[in-house]
């Protein structure tokens, strides 16, 4: 009888005693022996963090016997590293359901996994180093009645505790740290946690000569905000990294073998197109583990870890980025490379900021795929690409999808670009017009600047003739600079010119002097030099007036 998928199980004590299906992972506990006194793992989410770190728990703990979790595994088979097992107390806490909208919620949360801890350990309290000092402190945590500072050297303090009772240092095991960081950028209380975080894992990690180890996972290294500053004995092993490539996520041969062992092994070649595509520490190929479990489980080709919850960021970040990125996201979709610098010390205050930190996010994230990496004196540039169907499909079907659903039906777009391209200008220009009048809300272009909105829609509307045109936005041409300029790459097609305003109230503009005003400026400001200059002579000028929903265009050929 086939073993049990372990979908959503990650204790290692449940899933060896229940006898669930297990890829044997154990020799992470040889590369964390052999990595330095403090590691952080990034990876991405699902990738086997909590379950990878439930295991390292039950190897040091020495609560209790637990030795028979690792017979037949391939760690036992390391004399020396064996010697370590059952030897140390533990300090283990997971933030990776620390996800709250405000920073009040957020610290409560951290607060009861803080107390739930010391309740845990609350055994301590009968012994005779505790000072009635430590004893009040206890209790503080306890009743939750304690300081900020007391929750920041909470960690510290438990491990001085624990190192005194057991006469052994403690091993401290922090998973997803950098859950509530990403859930306080997204919230806006950003700072407020940063500080937190901050305190709480220098107090446990810097200088602390009370800890034996400490392993961290998350899904990026958030350095550059000085969470691990001072950290000298930090050991980052990143996707990047060689040592431990193989630890998070299955690679190839274990995916065979989990294949065959569920009698799935003619399913190989679609297996790997859907799900595969990782490539950790620069020649480790890794599949997505959460998608083959349940594709084992299921027996059925769909998007398993896309669906699961996380992608918000992601579409959110993708959505309110600008053309350059989302030309760029249309050639991996298109299956093509970008090369980009990838840096892996990202901040979260410059993924929306910044396109190296967006790249470097999805790449760490779990987005993208890495190949051809090099490091020069600029850092490190690879180039990435989607790294298999199951993404892919987030890319088309949630992002770019969304790009246009704001605006309204891919048909009617189609329809107005058509009578565009086609020359049928009085049909373009009433159309669009209706279109506009009809879709738009007060409140998507009720502020100071609606030609931006009309700006930012025009483009979104003409994504998809990049295959004919050369799109430019924002521009000089003659002698001043047009929103919208279309370029045929046929010298012979139809060259295009938008130019956007609003009525100008405070020269008591109507919509009539305003289109007028937009007209004249195509004309004296010889927008059409550019498209002249690249041998177009067939050129359509198209001036948009706005007055809040109300709009007017008019169309016309370029003269000579």
């Amino acid at each position: 009888m086939p073993q049990k998928i372990p979908i959503g199980i990650s204790d290692f004590r449940k899933l060896i005693s229940e006898n669930c299906y297990f890829v044997d992972k154990s020799l992470l506990i040889k590369d964390v022996e052999n990595s330095g006194d403090i590691v952080l793992y990034p990876r991405p989410r699902r990738f086997g963090k909590t379950l990878n770190l439930s295991m390292l728990r039950y190897f040091y703990d020495n609560s209790a016997d637990n030795s028979h979790l690792f017979n037949g595994l391939a760690i036992t088979q390391e004399k020396e590293v064996m010697q370590k097992q059952g030897k140390h107390p533990v300090i283990f806490i997971s933030f990776k359901d620390v996800k709250s909208s405000n920073y009040e919620h957020c610290m409560n949360a951290i607060y009861d996994l803080i107390i739930r801890l010391f309740n845990e350990n609350h055994y301590i309290l009968d012994n005779n180093f505790m000072t009635e000092v430590d004893r009040k402190y206890f209790e503080r945590i306890l009743s939750k009645t304690g300081s900020l500072s007391d929750y920041e050297n909470s960690l510290k303090n438990l491990a001085e505790y624990l190192s005194k009772y057991h006469q052994s240092n403690p091993v401290i095991l922090i998973d997803e740290y950098d859950m509530p960081i990403q859930a306080s950028y997204a919230y806006n209380y950003y700072s407020q946690m940063i500080e937190f975080i901050r305190n709480l894992l220098s107090g446990c990690l810097k200088d602390n000569v009370y800890l034996e180890k400490a392993v961290l996972t998350g899904i990026l290294r958030v350095a550059k905000e000085s969470i691990f500053s001072g950290l000298n004995n930090l050991k980052v092993l990143s996707m990047l990294a060689r040592i431990s490539a193989d630890k998070f996520g299955f690679t190839e041969s274990e995916v065979g073998q989990c294949l065959a062992d569920f009698e799935l092994s003619c399913r190989f070649d679609e297996v790997k197109k859907w799900y595969d595509g990782y490539n950790f520490g620069r020649n480790v190929e890794i599949y997505n583990p959460w998608s083959i479990l349940n594709f084992i489980d299921e027996n059925e080709f769909k998007p398993y870890w896309v669906n699961t919850s996380g992608n918000e960021l992601i579409k959110t970040l993708l959505q309110k980025s600008g053309d350059i990125v989302k030309q760029d996201l249309e050639t991996l979709i298109a299956d093509n490379s970008i090369a980009k610098t990838i840096e892996d010390n990202i901040v979260y205050a410059d993924v929306d900021t910044s396109e190296e930190a967006l790249w470097s996010f999805l790449l760490m994230s779990g987005y993208l795929r890495f190949d051809n990496l090099v490091f020069d004196e600029n850092g490190y540039r690879a180039d990435l690409r989607i790294p298999n169907k199951e993404v892919r499909y987030l890319f088309k079907n949630e992002i770019i999808r969304k790009w246009f659903s704001s605006i309204s039906t891919h048909r009617n777009l189609t329809v107005i670009l058509d009578n565009l391209i086609r020359g049928d200008l009085e049909i373009f220009k009433y159309s669009f017009i209706e279109f506009c009048q009809s879709s738009f809300s007060y409140f998507d272009v009720g502020g100071d600047e609606p030609e931006k909105f009309y700006h930012a829609f025009v483009l979104g509307l003409i994504v998809s003739l990049r295959d004919q045109y050369i799109i430019k936005s924002n521009r000089e041409s003659g002698y001043g600079k047009y929103d919208v300029m279309l370029i045929p790459k046929n010298a012979n097609g139809r060259g295009i010119i938008f130019e956007f305003k609003k009525v100008n109230k405070f020269k008591n503009e109507d919509i009539e002097a305003g289109l007028e005003a937009a007209k004249q400026q195509i004309i004296s400001k010889k927008y059409a030099d550019e498209l002249k200059a690249s041998g177009v002579t067939d050129i359509v000028n198209i001036a948009a007036v706005f007055d809040k929903k109300a709009v007017d265009v008019e169309v016309w050929k370029e003269e000579g």
